[in-house]
């Protein structure tokens, strides 16, 4: 197929592993004789699932990036020749690539899957797209091999989607190297069990970091995979900046822009982030900044068994608001049907929740709480706000709030409204 534009401007040597046919070429053969798939439609873009993994109830995550990819600068049209390529590097069917093409107008777009029976499928499905200026190259490589080999040719790109099965630690330094300063990583993982804090031995081992239960473990899970992006951009001496994060509780996704250094004092947002099993309360510190915890109100923390700690963690925002804000513009640019409703609701959602505080608990945390249930999570915001207290309803998860004051005070609050 054509070469994807690589904004480097190299010319690397011809590679026998790396496919260069036409997207169209041979496409007939290779699926001729194979057993006719349904055709699927999801915003502009028709194409044939194939015979393997496929949920359309991801599609969500799918509307999310592409107007993420149509708002991010040398991604989309109009822009030069050499704009950032697109790399969806565990592409499937080709269904986001297809629709980073067609919809957000990306100029290049490198798919890849590691399955090459696959191979014919992800081609066929593509073909859309040789109407298009969008450039499109299509590989049959395990994730680690592609991004050695674009590591070694100086291949960047300005967007990044692995959509990984699993946890995807291992790759994601590599992938980080193979972005442009101000690219964005558009991470997946569906370990639920590790980040969640029901496989402790697990969590060590994938995300070194200790996941205790808690009762956000949403928001827990996409903490800890932001501080494993942290560690390995730091590690490269760079910076990051979460654009947004959310999950259905099935897979958690974060997109992370790559920054050319790390902004002041960013270390700090790397913490840990205790809840206290007895009455409920929480706290974080950094482990720049890590001491002794100071002892609950109830007197749990002085007993280990009441206590539980997680991180190291990502104690900063979850969500940028500009980028949100670009996107939902976006999103009332495009014909309707190129954004289902629950992802506009999603994405307002995460718009109206930057993240932070850091403290975030469920409404029926309350009700467990209070013999007569919890009060209307509206009048129980309206209550701390007035007191001076930042609270919000949290968008990672539905049901449940943040804000800064002590849980004490939450539970007084919450009595007497219902009072």
């Amino acid at each position: 197929m054509r070469s994807g534009g690589l904004a480097s401007g190299l010319t690397p040597e011809p590679d026998p592993d790396l496919d260069s046919d036409g997207v169209t070429n041979g496409v007939a053969d290779a699926v001729r004789g194979r057993p006719a798939s349904a055709h699927y439609r999801e915003g502009a873009a028709l194409l044939a699932p194939g015979t393997g993994f496929f949920r359309p109830e991801s599609r969500p995550s799918r509307d999310l990036g592409v107007l993420l990819a149509a708002v991010l600068p040398g991604l989309s049209a109009p822009a030069p020749a050499a704009a950032q390529p697109v790399l969806d590097l565990m592409a499937g069917c080709g269904i986001r690539a297809l629709r980073y093409g067609l919809e957000a107008g990306a100029r290049s777009v490198w798919a890849n899957d590691a399955d090459a029976d696959r191979l014919p499928w992800l081609r066929h499905n593509l073909q859309p797209l040789a109407a298009t200026d969008c450039r499109v190259r299509s590989t049959a490589l395990t994730a680690q091999k592609l991004l050695a080999r674009c590591l070694l040719a100086e291949r960047r790109f300005g967007l990044v989607d692995l959509d990984a099965f699993g946890c995807p630690t291992p790759l994601v330094a590599p992938a980080l190297e193979a972005l442009h300063f101000g690219g964005v990583l558009y991470l997946a993982s569906t370990d639920g069990r590790s980040p969640t804090g029901h496989d402790r031995p697990a969590a060590v081992r994938s995300l070194g970091a200790a996941a205790r239960a808690h009762p956000a473990s949403w928001e827990l899970a996409l903490r800890l995979q932001l501080a494993v992006v942290a560690r390995a951009a730091w590690a490269l001496g760079r910076g990051i900046r979460p654009l947004f994060s959310f999950s259905e509780g099935r897979t958690f996704r974060t997109a992370i822009q790559l920054l050319r250094r790390p902004a002041p004092r960013e270390e700090e947002q790397l913490g840990l982030l205790a809840h206290c099993h007895r009455c409920g309360e929480q706290a974080s510190q950094s482990l720049l900044r890590l001491r002794h915890w100071p002892p609950c109100a109830c007197g749990g923390r002085e007993g280990a068994s009441t206590e539980a700690i997680s991180g190291p963690l990502w104690l900063g925002p979850l969500q940028h608001a500009p980028t949100l804000a670009a996107m939902l513009q976006r999103a009332e640019a495009v014909p309707p049907e190129w954004v289902s409703r629950p992802s506009r609701r999603l994405l307002q959602a995460l718009h109206d929740d930057p993240g932070l505080p850091v403290r975030c608990w469920p409404t029926a945390e309350l009700g467990r709480r209070l013999s007569a249930g919890p009060p209307a999570t509206e009048a129980l915001l309206a209550a701390l706000r007035a007191e001076g207290y930042t609270a919000l309803r949290s968008g990672v998860m539905a049901g449940q709030f943040r804000c800064n004051a002590p849980w004490s005070r939450v539970l007084e609050l919450a009595a007497a409204l219902n009072r």
